[in-house]
């Protein structure tokens, strides 16, 4: 591989679960967990490539997204984390994405996002030049050039070597 590819991973309900009875920062919440699949595949993944997070949660700042991932044993596994309150975009426009690129200096083709939302992670990074993976566990339907898996330990088989 003569470039490098950098993997950006959503947050909530990608890697860790967005559980709706709850409120305000993920990291106070009282119970939080990862994704199925979560650890074992970020621990795959970031051996071999860097591995961030990229979310459009307004509440929580990298630091606190941080504790979060801390308290489910992800934060070893993340090297950057882009949240959309630091950023002052959100993930429905493609500057989100390109201003993400360029902290990490790379061309946006070389950064694949992986989310479970068609439009903020997969279409929005696909418009930005990011190639782009739907995290589809209820196996909805996929729309025509849209890469889709079901579960988190499929990405391990999509990358290039």
């Amino acid at each position: 591989m003569n470039r490098p590819l950098h993997l950006l991973f959503d947050w909530g309900d990608t890697l860790m679960a967005d559980l709706p009875a709850q409120q305000g920062s993920m990291w106070r919440w009282p119970e939080v967990r990862a994704m199925p699949g979560a650890s074992e595949t970020l621990a795959v993944l970031a051996a071999r490539r860097p591995c961030h997070l990229a979310t459009n949660a307004a509440e929580s700042g990298g630091d606190e997204v941080r504790r979060a991932l801390a308290r489910v044993g992800l934060d070893g596994l993340i090297g950057h984390v882009f949240c959309r309150r630091e950023l002052g975009l959100a993930k429905s426009d493609p500057a989100f994405y390109r201003r993400i690129a360029a902290e990490l200096g790379v061309a946006p083709g070389a950064l694949w996002m992986i989310g479970d939302s068609l439009a903020h992670d997969v279409q929005s990074a696909r418009a930005a030049g990011l190639h782009a993976v739907w995290l589809n566990p209820a196996r909805l339907p996929v729309p025509a050039g849209v890469t889709a898996i079901a579960a988190l330990p499929e990405l391990i088989g999509l990358l290039p070597d």
